[in-house]
């Protein structure tokens, strides 16, 4: 059952409400004729290093396919899924970088949908206990890919499983654990010199859907209206070149949810598309995917695999777009700082709320509540606030943040105001927490703000209103550790 292994060898936010509509009458227009868009050819901080030579890096690629060879059912929806087939593997793939000075950091990439705590904590621990990387210098991405299986607890109540079910994702789960392990394990030893350069492309697909109800998007795009809401179609890219010229490696990001697809058929959705064509493009590099801040952008129109490809096809242009340069080199100097805070919940439930809830016709509320319920009558406390992970590391001059849970788009605007256009601000990163708001979505309310914590689990329906405010001053203080992008890099 375990997957198998194998290894192989500045950024432009829209942060005004509206989508240019040039763009998106293209898109639409292409669509409507079937014309496909091709691509062109808390811890402490890390010592730093003395060396700012772009040549002293050494980076290491590694990769494994994590395709499941039974059926687990395939996560992000709340039925029953069974699947019935691939139109592509789905895989994790690993980065790790040493500086000058020997400090290394590693970022895994992978399609999963979502990576629960439980999951995760186990792969920290293992790799600090066998390779000395302590929780700063490890980031494990996800796609939040919706055509993959699901891991551990991840939305435990969201699923109508059943107990043979709930044996095969445990099983999917630890055999995920250690390819994780393996992987980074080959990416340390694949530890060999290297450039990084850095750059970024565009791609206009992403749609804010909180402003743009999925019914109306074609019709508005057909009258010529442009779309509302704030986006961030930048595409930021980081490439690693052997001496010999060779590109190793392409590192590549992109705000929108991977929800292209609901079939029962797995698949990395638009990125796993895009990763696809830019191997194809160049052979014996690895692209590796990351989700930057896409909790309220989705891929409009959707739900068939021509807009799948289509919009993988014009995520690597976007790409490429960042490839024919310029790019700008990174020096070698490597710093990392991570920190665990508690975000606080408005209100903890009480078994009041319980009992209704268990009586609720909504499945996944109902669930929750009868599992919550029986935690509370059997004495078990709850929290009044949830383990949130930030991670800032600062590769040269590129500062890269990563967040936990799905973070909505007005983190990575914040954040590209504050330190610059060429930060990269990642979500889905080490753990599934659950919607992240910024304090205007959680007073506009709605589904990224609303009272939706109970599908993930939580002992609550709603996060306080700080939660914006406590995140924002935490990065700020890693920011401080690893050192900010120098003034001249900032906008």
């Amino acid at each position: 059952m375990p997957p198998h292994h194998s290894q192989q060898a500045a950024p432009e936010a829209d942060a005004g409400r509206s989508v240019p509509i040039a763009g998106l009458l293209v898109l639409f227009l292409a669509i409507l004729l079937g014309a496909g868009l091709a691509a062109g050819p808390g811890a402490a901080a890390a010592a730093e290093p003395e060396s700012t030579d772009a040549t002293a890096w050494r980076v290491g690629v590694a990769r494994a396919v994590i395709t499941p060879d039974t059926p687990v059912w395939l996560a992000g929806y709340g039925t029953k899924r069974e699947p019935d087939g691939k139109l592509h593997d789905l895989w994790a793939k690993a980065l790790a970088f040493e500086a000058a000075d020997g400090g290394r950091a590693v970022l895994i990439a992978t399609d999963f949908q979502g990576v629960p705590a439980s999951m995760s904590d186990r792969v920290f621990a293992r790799l600090a206990a066998d390779h000395g990387l302590d929780r700063s210098r490890v980031m494990l991405a996800y796609s939040h890919n919706h055509s993959s299986p699901r891991l551990g607890d991840d939305l435990v109540d969201y699923y109508p499983v059943d107990p043979a079910q709930e044996a095969l994702v445990d099983r999917y789960t630890a055999a995920c654990v250690e390819t994780c392990l393996r992987l980074v394990g080959a990416a340390l030893a694949d530890l060999a010199p290297a450039t990084i350069r850095v750059g970024a492309g565009r791609a206009g697909f992403a749609v804010n859907r909180r402003d743009n109800p999925e019914a109306e998007v074609a019709d508005r795009l057909a009258r010529g209206e442009p779309l509302r809401g704030m986006t961030d179609h930048a595409v930021p890219v980081l490439t690693v070149t052997r001496p010999d010229g060779a590109l190793a490696a392409i590192l590549f990001g992109y705000a929108c949810h991977p929800t292209t697809l609901s079939s029962t058929t797995y698949c990395g959705d638009y990125p796993g598309f895009a990763q696809v064509a830019l191997e194809r493009s160049h052979p014996g590099t690895t692209a590796l995917f990351v989700n930057t801040c896409g909790g309220d952008q989705n891929p409009l129109p959707r739900r068939s695999v021509p807009l799948c490809e289509r919009y993988g096809t014009m995520l690597a242009a976007g790409v490429e777009e960042a490839l024919r340069g310029p790019l700008d080199s990174v020096p070698a100097r490597l710093r990392t700082a991570f920190a665990s805070i508690d975000l606080d919940y408005e209100r903890v439930v009480t078994e009041a709320d319980l009992r209704q809830a268990a009586a609720d016709p909504n499945a996944i509320k109902a669930r929750w509540g009868r599992r919550l319920l029986a935690k509370l009558e059997a004495g078990e406390p709850f929290a009044s606030a949830y383990p949130y992970p930030l991670h800032a590391w600062r590769l040269g001059n590129t500062l890269v943040l990563g967040m936990g849970g799905e973070t909505v788009v007005d983190y990575a605007l914040r954040f590209k105001r504050q330190w610059g256009a060429g930060t990269w601000v990642l979500g889905y990163t080490d753990d599934m927490a659950a919607y992240i708001p910024s304090r205007r979505v959680w007073e506009e309310g709605g589904y990224e703000g609303g009272a939706f914590l109970y599908e993930y689990g939580r002992p609550a329906f709603r996060w306080a209103g700080t939660v914006e405010e406590r995140v924002a001053a935490t990065v700020t203080t890693l920011v401080e550790k690893v050192g900010p992008p120098p003034a001249a890099e900032r906008d």
